[in-house]
């Protein structure tokens, strides 16, 4: 081989490498990566999340939830939120910090609607972490003394109580936040196309299998405490977006003939009646969606619609009773363009919650 050609050859291997490369990468690019599909148990429910990546990510989902429920379940007795409860010195860390400070700013949106210092009260009543009896109206108005959402604030770091006897309760915002916390974890780890769903709470980004946007089935109202009814009042078209729904359809008992319901209005202290049966709130979270569902269950339709007045980036789908005890519907313009054709489709059971994915 003369000299020239040596040469020539010398510049044709790095080309033909990067070709090699090249081709390699595009062949890549074009291939679907597969949906993980993951499923646990966590804050006292199933969690289920389906997501785009070539490999199982379910170990570092399951430390991500775990770091939220060691902040945030009363469930747990080492928790920060159990020992602050218990007035214990505690260090708070930012997830702890970064939903008190959340719950903080709906109560005064809403007007104390959303409390997370409910708790005693919801105990009480028995849809806590305690089981209990319908309380005797004196016992309510005792614990009404120390409950409201202006008796505790976060101040340098530390949790300061009007009254030792203030607990916290992040029932109404802690799955959402979890969604959140998972959706981070996969976006760090280069995921677009993802669904996270923890007990009926969702976080949705970019498309599912069939190349469209996640399509979330809402079930109607029912009186249905064991939850085995599916039957879907309507399906919401999301992507980018935290979704929650809250309900009285689902958590609810019965005593001396009375339905008592698992919404507890913080102001009187007794479980909310009113029409309104299901309320989905579509936020830029999760947990903000999660907290203003919670809040509108207690506010009902009316008291819901001037709280969107002052907040028209949130989009929300109402499902309530009219005065002869039909289902009626009740939707913010932005949800307009979310609902799917009715055409839609095979529903395929994902979940338990008040939810399905399609």
């Amino acid at each position: 081989m003369n000299k020239r050609n040596r040469k020539r050859l010398r510049w044709q291997i790095p080309f033909l490498f990067l070709l090699i490369i090249g081709t390699v990468y595009i062949i890549r690019q074009q291939r679907p990566q597969p949906y993980q599909k993951d499923t646990g148990f966590i804050f006292g429910t199933v969690y289920h999340i389906t997501y785009q990546n070539d490999k199982d990510l379910q170990t570092g989902i399951d430390e991500a939830l775990h770091e939220v429920d060691a902040s945030l379940s009363p469930f747990n007795p080492q928790s920060i939120i159990t020992q602050v409860n218990q007035n214990r010195t505690v260090k708070l860390n930012k997830m702890f910090t970064d939903v008190f400070s959340l719950a903080e700013e709906v109560s005064t949106e809403t007007g104390g609607a959303f409390d997370i210092t409910v708790a005693p009260l919801v105990n009480t009543w028995g849809f806590g972490f305690k089981k209990g009896k319908a309380p005797a109206p004196a016992v309510v108005d005792s614990l009404r003394s120390f409950v409201g959402f202006n008796k505790v604030k976060l101040v340098n770091g530390k949790i300061i109580k009007q009254d030792p006897r203030v607990m916290l309760d992040c029932s109404g915002i802690a799955k959402g936040y979890g969604c959140d916390v998972v959706a981070d974890f996969l976006r760090k780890n280069g995921i677009k196309n993802f669904i996270v769903e923890i007990g009926g709470e969702i976080v949705a980004s970019g498309i599912d299998q069939k190349l469209v946007p996640w399509h979330i089935g809402v079930t109607k109202p029912t009186d249905d405490s064991l939850n085995t009814n599916q039957e879907i009042e309507t399906v919401l078209k999301v992507t980018n977006i935290g979704m929650a729904t809250s309900g009285n359809y689902r958590n609810f008992y019965y005593k001396g003939g009375r339905k008592f319901a698992h919404t507890i209005d913080p102001h009187t202290g007794y479980p909310v009646q009113h029409s309104l049966l299901s309320s989905t709130v579509l936020a830029k979270n999760c947990a903000t969606a999660d907290a203003y569902a919670t809040a509108f269950m207690v506010l009902g339709v009316n008291g819901a619609k001037a709280v969107l007045k002052k907040h028209p980036e949130l989009m929300v789908y109402f499902i309530y009773a009219d005065d002869k005890g039909k289902l009626k519907e009740w939707y913010s313009p932005g949800m307009k363009d979310k609902i799917a054709d009715d055409q839609l489709t095979t529903v395929q059971k994902q979940h338990h919650g008040r939810t399905k994915s399609l």
